[in-house]
């Protein structure tokens, strides 16, 4: 398995990828599991691809860490597939996002326990098989408004997606969910706080739709706290529902 995520200046974000890449590889022991990135960091897919090859692998199944199917699914990640030339079977999975409109609940699980922790009720224990039961988290400590803040694309399709993300998520913890834009497009994740509580929503609750630390998670919890969210959840990073839902994309796309 690859797995590929955008890349970023900041090292953090490439340690979340590493983390991610040994969570899956511990769901299944003997296939090796390689990181690579689209920018800023090495290796690149095209270049993984072809080590594999050199190596004698003849099929592999590369993951697009992305949770919208925008411009880097749609160009970046099928160039990166055709530099790296013939004698490899590549299937690419879709992305971590929503699939023909259907938001994941492992996806769903994930952004619920990073809010639970950031609200101060992550309960102890939860395993994705107990995930439906695990959350109530966000309730039990008092929010009554959710803004989703995701990274920001001009592409409609995908602002569409993650609107799918935030009615599900909403309607899980069964209070309002708006979403927000850290670049790309509006609303900004200060302005759609500021709203939420404008109509009445005492205590504003961000979720991140993002897979791990940089500028831009950096810049929503900045400008939500200064909007007056009481918490505001960490990314994805390696939790356990990730590493269950990238696995699973693998399953699905190697039949």
């Amino acid at each position: 398995m690859v797995l590929v995520a955008h890349g970023s200046r900041d090292p953090r974000a490439a340690e979340a990828t590493r983390a991610l890449a040994r969570a899956v590889a511990a769901t299944c022991p003997g296939r090796p599991v390689l990181p690579s990135w689209l920018d800023h960091t090495d290796p690149g897919p095209a270049e993984v691809l072809r080590q594999l090859a050199a190596a004698g692998h003849s099929r592999v199944v590369l993951v697009p860490l992305l949770l919208t199917a925008a411009y880097h699914r749609k160009v970046d990640i099928p160039a990166a597939v055709a530099a790296a030339g013939a004698g490899l079977d590549v299937r690419v999975t879709e992305v971590l996002g929503p699939t023909g409109g259907v938001v994941d609940a492992r996806l769903l699980a994930g952004l619920r326990r990073r809010l639970a922790e950031a609200a101060g009720a992550a309960p102890a224990g939860v395993d994705v098989a107990g995930a439906d039961a695990d959350v109530a988290g966000a309730d039990a400590a008092g929010v009554d408004a959710v803004v989703l803040a995701a990274a920001g694309t001009r592409d409609p399709a995908a602002r569409s997606s993650v609107g799918r993300v935030a009615a599900a998520l909403g309607t899980g913890l069964g209070v309002p969910c708006r979403v927000s834009y850290a670049s790309a497009a509006p609303p900004e994740v200060g302005d759609a706080v500021a709203r939420l509580r404008a109509a009445g929503a005492r205590r504003v609750a961000v979720a991140a739709y993002f897979l791990a630390p940089g500028r831009f998670h950096d810049g929503v919890r900045a400008s939500a706290r200064s909007a007056g969210a009481v918490a505001v959840a960490d990314p994805l990073t390696d939790l356990p529902e990730l590493a269950d839902l990238v696995r699973g994309r693998v399953d699905a796309a190697a039949g």
